[in-house]
């Protein structure tokens, strides 16, 4: 049996595999193929004082989330509930995710865990995590007018 080469059939195959790599980063928080979860956007932002964590959780009530803040990372896990199910002729149709998320999102300096304030709304988590006093004082700036001898 003789089969013909197709070379555009092998790009094909590329682009797919491309896709699949590249499908867990493009939207944070959709359902995959695979029917997982995914874990929802994050924004941190650093100043002298403090660490600025923004979370994207639309639809999740905040009795249904967990948020735990360690010195070093903050983790948050939650669920979003099926509310209502609507069914015709034995059809289901959503092009909402339900299900339970966890993330652990490492700080790049060390935080005051207990002395954190958090601000839900409009499903964006705000958190202000105030930083150790020796971490808001660890940037030394270097004078580089003279020449090191």
């Amino acid at each position: 049996m003789l089969v013909r080469y197709n070379p555009w059939q092998e790009f094909n195959n590329l682009q797919r595999q491309i896709d699949r790599l590249f499908e867990d980063v493009r939207v944070p928080d959709e359902v995959s193929e695979r029917g997982s979860v995914r874990v929802p956007a994050a924004e941190l932002q650093e100043t002298q004082e403090a660490i600025h964590l923004k979370l994207e959780l639309p639809g999740i009530e905040s009795k249904d989330l967990d948020i735990q803040v360690t010195e070093n990372s903050v983790y948050v896990s939650g669920e979003r509930k099926i509310e209502a199910k609507s069914e015709v002729k034995g059809v289901i149709k959503s092009e909402f995710y339900y299900g339970k998320f966890e993330r652990v999102i490492p700080l790049p300096a060390r935080v005051q865990n207990a002395n954190v304030k958090a601000e839900y709304k409009d499903g964006i988590l705000n958190l202000t995590l105030p930083k150790v006093e020796q971490e808001k004082h660890k940037v030394v700036k270097i004078n580089l007018e003279k020449p090191i001898a």
